[in-house]
C-alpha cells in the first residue's frame, strides 16, 4: 500500500511514513534497532544492475533493488536496512543522499525476501538540507506484496529515494 490516497506533497507523505514506522515500533512495544546502512554505486548505461543487502537474525531479510539507468557518471547511493528487536518488521530504504538523482531512470525495482510490505513510497527527489521529499505520482509506481516497482508507460524515469515497511512473512515456532 503507498501514501492514502488524495496525498500527492512531500511533507504529509514523510509523515505518514514517520507516523507508520512509529505506529510499528509502538505496536510491538519495542524499539527499532539500530539501521545498518550501506553505500553503493548507482552505475548508468542502461544495463540492468542489482545491490542487495540482508538483516537480521540469519539474515532473515533482504532488499534486493534492480535498476537500469542512463545519463552522467556513477552515483553514491545509500541503503539501510533496520529491523524491530522483536524481529517482525523490517525497513529498507534506498536513496541517495545528495538529495536528487540525475540519472535517468528507465526501470527500478526494490524488492524484500522475508517479509510482506505494509507501506511502501518511492520519490523523484531526496530531502536535503531544507528540501523536503517529493513523491512520485500514485500511477508511477506499483506495490506488491513484496516489490515496489515503476510503471512501465507511466513512470517518468525520476527517481531519488524509496521506503519500504515489511512484516515478517511467518511467525517462527
Amino acid at each position: 500500500m503507498a501514501a492514502p490516497s488524495g496525498r500527492r506533497d512531500g511533507s504529509s507523505a514523510s509523515l505518514w511514513a514517520a507516523l507508520l514506522l512509529a505506529a510499528v515500533a509502538l505496536s510491538s512495544a519495542e524499539a527499532v534497532s539500530e539501521p545498518t546502512t550501506v553505500a553503493f554505486d548507482v552505475r548508468p548505461g542502461g544495463v540492468v544492475h542489482s545491490f542487495s543487502k540482508s538483516v537480521g537474525p540469519g539474515d532473515k531479510y533482504t532488499c534486493v533493488f534492480t535498476y537500469a539507468s542512463q545519463g552522467g557518471t556513477n552515483e553514491q547511493w545509500q541503503m539501510s536496512l533496520g529491523t524491530s528487536e522483536d524481529n517482525q518488521h523490517f525497513t529498507c530504504t534506498i536513496w541517495r543522499p545528495q538529495g536528487k538523482s540525475y540519472l535517468y531512470f528507465m526501470q527500478f525495482k526494490a524488492e524484500v525476501r522475508g517479509a510482506h510490505i505494509e507501506y511502501a513510497m518511492a520519490y523523484s527527489k531526496a530531502a536535503f538540507e531544507s528540501e523536503s521529499d517529493i513523491p512520485l505520482k500514485n500511477e508511477e509506481f506499483e506495490v506488491t506484496k513484496t516489490a515496489v516497482a515503476h510503471r512501465p508507460g507511466a513512470f517518468k524515469a525520476e527517481l531519488s529515494k524509496l521506503v519500504i515497511v515489511a512484516k515478517a512473512s511467518h511467525n517462527e515456532l
